[in-house]
């Protein structure tokens, strides 16, 4: 997908302590990450979660390494 190119981000997570290498799509991670947020935000299309995590990534300096899912979905949601 599309998306998969422009999120070549790394995930790591406090939950798990797992951390993936630099120029690492986890789409384990990624997966959870939609699922939580299609949970959370029910009303919202999967094109505009997408659209808050670019917004996310670009927030943080064009990366998404670094930031907890829990933080990730934080700032997400205050997005949408």
């Amino acid at each position: 997908e599309n998306f998969l190119q422009k999120i070549s981000a790394t995930f790591s997570t406090n939950s798990y302590d797992a951390f993936i290498s630099p120029n690492t799509l986890n789409l384990s991670s990624f997966t959870k990450l939609m699922k939580k947020l299609q949970e959370i935000h029910p009303e919202a299309s999967r094109d505009k979660i997408v659209d808050a995590l670019l917004e996310v990534r670009k927030n943080n300096k064009g990366v998404l390494s670094g930031l907890s899912i829990n933080s990730i979905v934080e700032r997400t949601s205050g997005i949408l």
